[in-house]
């Protein structure tokens, strides 16, 4: 009887399970996280005690240390602390009560918190490695830095090495210095942290002004200053940047200033070009716009230049010009920001509704009288979008100057940016270094020589729709050439190119690179070998404006057949591999050019053909 009531309750069981749905997991961590809240500092169960400014804090060890390897350490370490009951710690009794509230349930309340009890649990956090709770509590205080608390902020980021919060409040005190300058929090700032920011570029507020804040600091601080040099601190000072006047009736009448120094100051000013000037900085963002009051003072049809249309643009409109000169001299083009800003990269559209290219250089200033050239691409032909970087600097006035145009004597530029920005790219005596693919339409790049059913089929990207039709780009062996003008001068090393491929056809070949389409250096030779489809190739880096690539065989026909180039090289195996790979040095003496005589015999009359073609164009 009992075993069948046994069978008879398990059949109805798996009956029920049938007609339900079977709970796999269950959680109650709300529930959980509760509970053990509410043995915090309770006695229940609790064998240690601490005592933070003579109140007693009951804990648990073992709570303590699984959530913390210092309490560990502390407690089961074998340190004295783990044979008392009773343990005194010098630390904030609010903070601490804080994290332990944290420690037992996994909450903080910041917005219930007075700030500088925010920091002093800040301070237990990184003291006791509690990392998740410190980058909480880093994420929140950048969200409420206002003028009154940025300072005490920004010296607890650079106490506790959390450089994320030290770089936005430095970011905020950049934006928003003459008023930290007059707040009464600046007089807290640690030396450490006061002295960064004078140092600081961005630090942007009249000099005048942060003398006269870093003589009051001084003043506050004496007690704090007593074993430090205060030279240290007003040296910080760039006493060049202001004016006579301010020198005299401002720095000598403090004292702090020596007469000597006073004097180099004023010299500097006078005789220096380029003082240490400081800039507002605007990371990732286009400054040279209507939003921050910037606009063309010098060019013919300014309005244009700086009102971000880069479509709207033909032979008559859409772009801002001036007239180049006989002997390639101009006031050019010259854009005056709304005030003095830090920048590194210039984004400029040259005007390219045809194949037409440009000569030109950038200067930049503070004062319209010293300028200094950050970019020259007078050697150099360029077209379309520039992409250009140079060293950051304080720049008020940027100005633009043509000075040749394959097509007629006016320089033309569509649209300009002006930026500084962390997404650099290496620069070579002037020369952009690319890591990515610059043989591209987006870039300026296009096929000076060659035949194709679709303009730039070769440029395009597109590596998969091709055929007998469609999808390359060639030449006829022994007359023609495939040559492509980059966007403008970089440094390359390597290069890849995919030969038309859709049978076992193979080919032979060589490419050469120049700067001026006069002097050509062969940087791969492939005349003595049979190839298919994908080519890889490394070189010593040049400077390279032209890709010239010459078909010299075909099995098939005699034509030369190429789907697809890139420069550099894009190939992950290829990067990895090839790119790792020294260079062989050259011979003594040897610059790589090839002379026309050192080819074939068959390819010498062609060859000469092509450089007396190349140099007539090139002095039309």
């Amino acid at each position: 009887m009992s075993s069948q009531t046994m069978s008879g309750t398990h059949h109805s069981s798996s009956g029920s399970a049938s007609c339900m749905t079977a709970t796999q997991e269950i959680e109650l961590t709300a529930r959980f996280a509760e509970q053990m809240a509410q043995l915090c500092m309770s006695q229940m169960y609790s064998d240690v005690t601490f005592i933070v400014d003579d109140v007693r804090l009951p804990a648990h060890r073992v709570i303590l240390a699984a959530r913390s390897a210092y309490f560990n350490a502390l407690l089961y370490g074998g340190m004295k602390e783990s044979q008392q009951n009773e343990i005194k710690l010098d630390v904030p009794l609010v903070a601490f009560k804080a994290l332990l509230r944290y420690i037992y349930s996994g909450c903080m309340s910041l917005a219930q918190m007075k700030e500088e009890h925010i920091l002093d649990t800040l301070g237990l956090a990184n003291q006791y490695g509690f990392d998740d709770l410190e980058n909480s509590i880093s994420h929140y205080l950048r969200q409420v830095l206002s003028l009154g608390n940025v300072c005490a902020i920004l010296d607890a980021a650079r106490l506790y090495g959390l450089d994320s919060l030290s770089t936005v409040c430095h970011l905020f005190v950049d934006r928003n210095a003459t008023d930290i300058l007059k707040h009464e929090t600046f007089y807290n700032l640690s030396l450490d942290s006061l002295i960064c920011l004078l140092q600081r570029d961005s630090f942007f507020a009249t000099e005048v002004n942060i003398f006269q804040a870093v003589f009051d600091w001084c003043r506050a601080n004496t007690e704090s200053l007593q074993n430090v040099d205060i030279n240290s601190v007003v040296g910080k000072v760039r006493f060049s940047l202001m004016t006579v006047d301010e020198l005299l009736t401002v720095v000598r009448p403090s004292g702090i200033l020596d007469p000597d120094r006073l004097l180099d100051a004023i010299a500097e000013k006078i005789s220096c070009t380029q003082l240490p000037y400081r800039g507002a900085l605007w990371p990732e963002e286009n400054v040279a716009t209507a939003k921050f009051n910037s606009h063309t003072i010098i060019g013919e049809m300014r309005s244009a230049l700086l009102d971000g249309d880069t479509v709207s643009y033909d032979l008559e409109k859409g772009y801002t010009r001036h007239s180049i000169g006989e002997s390639g001299e101009s006031h050019g083009i010259v854009v005056e920001l709304g005030t003095v800003f830090i920048i590194n990269h210039i984004k400029m559209l040259l005007w390219d509704r045809d194949n037409r290219s440009y000569n030109y250089y950038i200067e930049v200033s503070v004062n319209q009288r010293n300028w200094v050239r950050v970019v020259d691409n007078t050697k150099y032909v360029c077209r379309s979008w520039q992409q250009l970087f140079f060293p950051a600097q304080a720049v008020r006035y940027i100005r633009l100057v043509g000075t040749y145009n394959t097509m007629n004597k006016v320089f033309h530029v569509v649209a300009l940016e002006a930026m500084f920005t962390e997404s650099t790219v290496p620069v070579v005596e002037g020369i952009l270094v690319p890591a990515d693919n610059v043989a591209t339409v987006e870039c300026g790049a296009f096929v000076k020589e060659g035949v194709s059913r679709t303009r730039n089929v070769l440029l395009n990207r597109v590596v998969q729709n091709y055929d007998w039709d469609s999808g390359y780009t060639c030449h006829q062996i022994g007359t023609g050439v495939i040559l492509v003008q980059l966007g403008q001068p970089y440094w390359i090393s390597s290069l890849r190119l995919l030969m038309w491929d859709r049978d076992n056809r193979s080919y032979s070949f060589y490419i050469e690179a120049s700067t001026d389409l006069k002097h050509w250096e062969m940087i791969a030779d492939k005349r003595r070998e049979l190839l298919q489809s994908w080519q890889h190739f490394s070189f010593t880096p040049m400077v390279i404006v032209y890709i010239r690539i010459v078909g010299t065989a075909n099995t098939a026909n005699e034509m030369f057949h190429c789907v697809h180039f890139e420069c550099p090289s894009q190939d992950p195996d290829f990067i990895n591999g090839e790119r790792s790979k020294v260079t062989e040095e050259r011979p003594p003496g040897d610059d790589g050019a090839r002379p026309a005589d050192a080819l074939p015999a068959d390819q010498q009359h062609s060859a000469n053909e092509r450089t007396a073609a190349a140099e007539a164009d090139a002095n039309d």
